[in-house]
């Protein structure tokens, strides 16, 4: 743990003592200690929930409603990486040969706690820096020939599709997009547009488990059934789910899975994961060559053999599954709707244009609006600039809000206040 006069001690003169105040080591000193005692889950949800918010350095004042970019790290995961640098960096391991950027290590301590909280086998997950990196592993290493066609959506992150794209360029393969609807109304809706697409050509299926565009819940499971009953990969992009809502990806039938928990999990930046089901791995070919990556019985492993390594971001990513698992993911899941199923709920009665799935087993902690003529950029500017509270969107006028747990409704509430101030001020209202 961070020791305060250890470190003032390491420093030198009254200046540095006095700097400390506000560094980031005295903002995780002033945060509680322990998480909120579980009890008062049960006796008081929303004193539970506002003990947790003072687990984030986020300021009291801010309002953020961004976490479908990037989550910020919790005081644990903050303290996990920290401790994990103070242990690496005296380099004083005790094997001579182990060193703290080590990039050739199974690293089981931390993909044994991961692959049980997302539902895989140890050797099925390498730990990776994030969904982009991933994805990249994913259309790199498929065996696909000029010709042969891969379907996604046309609500896929730059990060998923591009790498496709770039392959598509060099190598000839087709890129087919499924364009969703907004909303999309049901899940059978979507089974029938990827259905309807798939043709003799079509070897892989890659979509999001959760579209960045609006945050829909795709039926993945479904969709991935579908894949294997006609023979053709399927790759899920699970940047959002992680953290989101519970995840069992063997129980889904994928092939291949990628993820970002810097998101919804708030891990480390810097810490992503790649699933690779056994059965496939050894078709799947490494992009980044080192030692082992021609070596089978190392199985998902050879994946994250990538040369020097960040290992203090996998500290901060165990604590990041144990804080969760300590929550209690059916508390956090059930959290992230009821607040978008609210901040929604007070937008469609503003007049907007609901994107998000009517379907509530296709939306979770994104809420989509479309809300011309209002311009969603000098929107977002303003929100920020005079009163702290961030959001995200598309041009021109999509607003995608999301409702990490520890977001307060009294914060949604503000964040309304302010979109209706704003549309009185440009005689929107």
């Amino acid at each position: 743990m961070l020791d305060r006069r250890h470190f003032l001690a390491t420093t030198t003169g009254v200046a540095a003592t006095l700097a400390f105040g506000n560094s980031l080591l005295a903002q995780i000193e002033k945060a509680p200690a322990h998480l909120p005692d579980s009890s008062l889950y049960r006796t008081n949800e929303d004193v539970y929930w506002a003990e947790l918010r003072r687990q984030f350095l986020i300021p009291e004042d801010e309002v953020y409603l961004n976490n479908g970019t990037v989550g910020s790290c919790p005081v644990p995961v903050l303290r996990a990486i920290f401790d994990g640098y103070s242990a690496t960096e005296k380099m004083d391991q005790q094997d001579p040969e182990d060193y703290p950027i080590w990039g050739y290590a199974a690293w089981n301590e931390f993909r044994d706690p991961l692959a049980a909280f997302v539902g895989c086998s140890r050797d099925e997950i390498a730990l990776l820096r994030n969904a982009t990196e991933a994805n990249s592993y994913i259309a790199n290493g498929i065996d696909l020939k000029a010709g042969d066609e891969v379907l996604m959506t046309d609500q896929e992150h730059p990060g998923g599709e591009h790498p496709w794209n770039l392959r598509a360029k060099r190598y000839g393969i087709v890129v087919k997009k499924v364009m969703l609807p907004k909303p999309v109304k049901n899940g059978a809706q979507v089974l029938n547009l990827f259905n309807d697409a798939i043709t003799t050509r079509t070897r892989v299926m890659f979509f999001s488990h959760i579209t960045t565009v609006t945050g829909v819940v795709l039926p993945a499971k479904d969709l991935c059934a579908l894949a294997r009953s006609k023979g053709i990969v399927s790759a899920v992009d699970g940047a959002h789910v992680c953290g989101m809502m519970r995840l069992n990806i063997s129980d889904l039938g994928c092939d291949l899975y990628s993820s970002s928990p810097h998101k919804w999990l708030q891990a480390t930046k810097g810490s992503g994961f790649l699933y690779v089901r056994d059965e496939v791995i050894d078709r799947v070919w490494n992009t980044i060559a080192t030692e082992g990556w021609d070596e089978p019985k190392l199985r998902a492993e050879r994946f994250q053999r990538i040369g020097s390594s960040n290992v203090p971001a996998l500290c901060g990513l165990r604590a990041a599954i144990k804080l969760a698992n300590e929550i209690g993911l059916d508390r956090i899941e059930r959290r992230h709707r009821q607040l978008a199923d609210y901040i929604l709920g007070e937008m469609i009665k503003r007049g907007s244009d609901s994107w998000t799935s009517p379907d509530p087993a296709l939306r979770c902690a994104i809420a989509t609006v479309n809300v011309p003529p209002i311009q969603r950029m000098d929107l977002e500017h303003w929100l920020w600039q005079n009163h702290k509270i961030r959001i995200r969107g598309g041009e021109p006028s999509k607003l995608r809000l999301s409702t990490p747990y520890y977001l307060q409704e009294k914060d949604i509430d503000r964040f309304l206040e302010k979109f209706d101030e704003y549309r009185r001020s440009k005689k929107l209202a």
